[in-house]
């Protein structure tokens, strides 16, 4: 299969309120209020813990039958830490997570050597998960408009 782009479009509203769009569905991000947001949804640093999640999700749905495995239930519980002194600019640190951690919940009737496999499996075949974890070419385009 040839490469595939995605796109999506984020535009700041008010206060510290983006919204984000992509193929006409749209996601409300903010920032918690003891942030200056107005908490009117995830921070981008909860949505991206939020697109690991979903994305290890959807490869657990996708592969469940080629593992021979009964998904009955899946969920992620994730987090991550962050040292904002990086974003704030206080010290000389990494303004994103420097770990992240996750506990993938698989009920099914399936045998243990069955269901590891199918984790390891997730794990390496997860796109969001892949781009968190390897460096990926990351570019800008600078566009100024004058009105």
């Amino acid at each position: 299969m040839a490469i595939t782009t995605y796109s999506a479009k984020t535009v700041l509203k008010e206060n510290m309120l983006v919204e984000a769009e992509a193929r006409g569905h749209k996601v409300i991000i903010d920032e918690p209020k003891n942030f200056g947001g107005t908490d009117h949804g995830m921070s981008p640093v909860e949505l991206l813990l939020s697109a690991l999640g979903a994305c290890q999700s959807i490869v657990a749905r996708t592969y469940a039958e080629k593992f021979d495995v009964d998904l009955q239930n899946f969920w992620v519980e994730l987090e991550g830490d962050i040292d904002l002194d990086g974003f704030f600019g206080k010290s000389d640190v990494r303004p994103g997570f420097s770990d992240i951690r996750y506990t993938f919940h698989i009920e099914t009737d399936a045998p243990e050597e069955k269901i590891q496999a199918y984790k390891e499996f997730i794990e390496a075949h997860c796109p969001v998960g892949d781009t968190i974890a390897n460096q990926v070419n990351l570019s800008s385009t600078k566009v100024v408009v004058n009105t």
